[in-house]
């Protein structure tokens, strides 16, 4: 689930992070040169390294998609091979080749490291326009998020708070468990004498199931989101706004069912007290009110 929060991240920050490695290659390469000889291909490989330290293998290959040197790393166990590999095949070599112009690749597994990486391209031309070279930049998609999105969720930060949220949601839950057994227990508490069923008690263990699920939902919505990482509805506003909105449902059901107990209870032993059950009617009412409010504008936006 981590790695699917990774790919979304990505996705976020990939036009930036074209745009920071492709000024980065440019600086680093002339996308016109002069020489054509391999030994000069070789030395721009070499200065974009000291470049971009953050790149697991830079190599370069021809127009026909053939590697031309061996991989160049600063990692002993990915460096000194690949020259001679046919790399047509990829999409990253197609891709340059129509755009003629730098690239970067959607994340893809990497045959070498095994990890998951994204690779950057820079076409190089003699005068005629004629290509001479591909440099190819693997990088892994968690330096990607380091380099150019730098609150990633593998930043210390980003890796205090999934610890933060872990807990809290263990203590929400935890809450919620509790209200779930009392409530429970209280409603369990008359067996199957039905002579004996107290109105007031049923209606406190209603508010304690309806204050434990809205509990729940909100613990659900944290752990997935900030823990695991789960993926939001790019397109739908509607779902980024559910939990909150099925919160207040809930919390608005309790204070009802709060409120017509009162009701009941003051009718019956302190009429005078009606007011307050009257107010907390009043306060609920802001509440859906406020609610539809919030539908409504949300709605609108969407």
């Amino acid at each position: 689930m981590l790695m699917v929060k990774e790919i979304q991240e990505y996705a976020q920050i990939r036009t930036k992070a074209r745009a920071y490695l492709c000024y980065i290659m440019s600086r680093n390469i002339s996308q016109n040169m002069e020489n054509s000889t391999l030994e000069n291909v070789i030395k721009k490989i070499e200065d974009l390294q000291e470049a971009l330290p953050q790149s697991e293998v830079i190599y370069a290959i021809d127009g026909n998609g053939i590697q031309m040197v061996n991989n160049i790393s600063k990692k002993s166990r990915l460096r000194g091979f690949g020259k001679g590999e046919d790399r047509s095949d990829r999409a990253y070599y197609y891709k340059t080749l129509q755009e003629h112009r730098c690239m970067l690749t959607d994340p893809y597994p990497s045959l070498i490291s095994n990890e998951l990486v994204v690779t950057a391209t820079f076409p190089l031309y003699d005068k005629e326009n004629n290509l001479l070279a591909i440099i190819c930049v693997d990088i892994t998609l968690k330096n990607i998020l380091k380099m150019v999105h730098p609150s990633s969720i593998d930043s210390n930060f980003g890796t205090v708070s999934k610890w933060i949220y872990t807990a809290f949601s263990l203590a929400l839950f935890a809450v919620a468990l509790l209200l779930f057994l009392k409530g429970i227990a209280d409603f369990m508490h008359f067996g199957v004498n039905f002579s004996d069923i107290n109105i007031n008690k049923i209606f406190k263990s209603t508010i304690l199931l309806t204050l434990s699920l809205a509990i729940v939902d909100l613990v659900k919505a944290i752990f997935e989101e900030e823990v695991l990482g789960r993926v939001k509805k790019r397109d739908s506003s509607e779902d980024s706004h559910q939990t909150m909105v099925r919160f207040l449902g809930s919390i608005i059901i309790a204070l009802s069912i709060e409120a017509l107990m009162l009701v009941f209870k003051f009718a019956l032993t302190d009429p005078g007290k009606l007011l307050y059950a009257v107010a907390l009617l009043g306060g609920i009412g802001v509440l859906i009110l406020s609610l539809s409010v919030y539908l409504k504008v949300n709605q609108k936006s969407k």
